[in-house]
């Protein structure tokens, strides 16, 4: 969609202060609000004015693919709506030869991967200016396998490893319920323990007299 800006109907009379919105980006070509800080129907502190276009340093460094399988990737070039508004230069380099400028102009781009690691670059231009640019890694299929078998290694780890700590928390919890239960089984029955406990030291006193009894015996 094409950004309109939204103008707020006011007196003229009225003071017209604004202040800017924060770039919706940090490079190349974005948009940001015009708020009027006095004035505003209501009782309302702030209003928007109008939607306006922003710049950033044109260098954007390296971009996010759209979408990236082990066969094919798919990369945006840097735009706001309308796209056609833009020219788009497409590069692939490859180390050691020259930038190649490639047939494609479109703002998205789908390449599929080479036995070779190779860099593209979307340069977005207007009226012969270049306003933002970004780069892509297109890693070759090779280096995509290894790259999975090394993520499906390190998360077959990382299941060992939640599992075994599972286990001990499952285990640690155990424990500590039982503990629990014990301790809150003797509160409750805090006479049956004490008379079992005292018939038991009742009987061990009874075996430590007939003990000693059968050792007089003995001396005798």
């Amino acid at each position: 969609m094409q950004l309109e800006p939204a103008v707020l109907r006011l007196s003229a009379s009225v003071s017209t202060e604004v202040e800017f919105g924060v770039c919706t980006v940090t490079c190349g070509i974005g948009i940001r609000e015009v708020l009027l800080t006095s004035g505003c129907p209501g009782t309302e502190a702030k209003c928007i004015v109008r939607v306006e276009e922003c710049r950033g340093p044109v260098d954007c460094g390296w971009g996010i693919p759209i979408s990236e399988g082990l066969t094919c990737v798919k990369m945006p070039c840097i735009y706001i709506p309308p796209e056609n508004r833009f020219k788009y230069v497409w590069r692939m380099f490859i180390p050691n030869k020259t930038a190649h400028i490639l047939p494609n102009d479109a703002a998205i781009m789908e390449v599929c991967r080479d036995t070779h690691s190779v860099t593209f670059q979307c340069e977005t231009q207007e009226n012969g200016n270049e306003i933002a640019s970004v780069k892509y890694m297109v890693y070759a299929t090779t280096e995509m396998e290894t790259k999975k078998s090394r993520i499906e290694g390190g998360q077959s780890r990382r299941t060992m490893t939640d599992a075994i700590l599972v286990f001990c928390l499952v285990t640690g919890l155990i424990v500590t319920v039982g503990v629990i239960s014990a301790m809150v089984f003797m509160i409750l029955n805090r006479a049956v323990v004490k008379s079992i406990w005292e018939s038991k030291s009742g009987q061990d006193n009874q075996d430590k007299k007939l003990a000693n009894r059968r050792s007089l015996c003995n001396l005798e």
